[in-house]
């Protein structure tokens, strides 16, 4: 669903009981991903965010082995799609209203910092600054110290397209792997909220990780508007 209307059935949803499997973003302001998290709370169901790389492998397991190291200096990422490409035709996904008003820094901007936050700690300063097409470049410094960039489009060449995340610090240079397993990862999203509403844990990616990216990327937006 759009986030727009995934948000106030989320919360109609938790009142009735359901356990919530959240598509990324969870809503595009704050105050609608604020009621998904307290609807969620207040009802007692679980929840689960569906960001790819925290369930595809083999990077979910990678992103949970860098999270174990220390001594972050600084990480670069890119997610640049062509959903809708200057230079041939527009992916399934084009279709999307919400994706051709909010482009990229909603829609892929929650995947990249779905590994970002995780591993080199809570974002605590934000800028951000626009290219060509829909292209926004993010500067973002983090609690452990480290400082990260991260550059996203919806609208880049179908020759340029593609996604990447180095990081780098005390123990050396870790690059995401490549990843393909996205059926699979809708399946362990699954797994990983049966879990969490028969053992009552939340999961790291339930819907208040999900206010968070809402904040940071709404944040983000504000930037870009100054």
């Amino acid at each position: 669903l759009p986030p727009d209307v995934q948000a106030p059935l989320a919360v109609r949803a938790a009142a009735a009981g359901c356990h919530l499997l959240l598509d990324k973003p969870v809503a595009t302001t704050v105050a609608d991903a604020r009621a998904v998290a307290d609807a969620a709370d207040r009802h007692g169901v679980a929840s689960v965010v569906f960001l790819t790389l925290r369930f595809a492998e083999p990077a979910a397991a990678w992103v949970r082995e860098q999270t174990g190291r220390t001594g972050w200096f600084t990480a670069a990422a890119h997610w640049l799609g062509a959903v809708f490409p200057p230079d041939g035709a527009p992916s399934a996904y084009a279709d999307s209203p919400w994706r051709k008003d909010k482009g990229g820094l909603w829609d892929v901007g929650p995947h990249v910092l779905s590994v970002l936050v995780p591993v080199l700690g809570d974002v605590t300063a934000v800028t951000a600054t626009r290219g060509p097409s829909d292209v926004v470049q993010l500067a973002l410094r983090h609690a452990s110290g480290a400082a990260s960039t991260a550059v996203l489009s919806l609208g880049a060449p179908v020759a340029a397209a593609g996604v990447g995340l180095e990081l780098r610090g005390a123990e050396g240079v870790h690059a995401l792997p490549n990843w393909t397993d996205v059926p699979g990862a809708y399946g362990r999203a699954v797994d990983a909220l049966l879990t969490a509403a028969r053992t009552g844990t939340p999961h790291a990616c339930d819907a208040g990780f999900g206010v968070r990216l809402t904040e940071i990327l709404a944040e983000a937006e504000t930037r870009l508007g100054e």
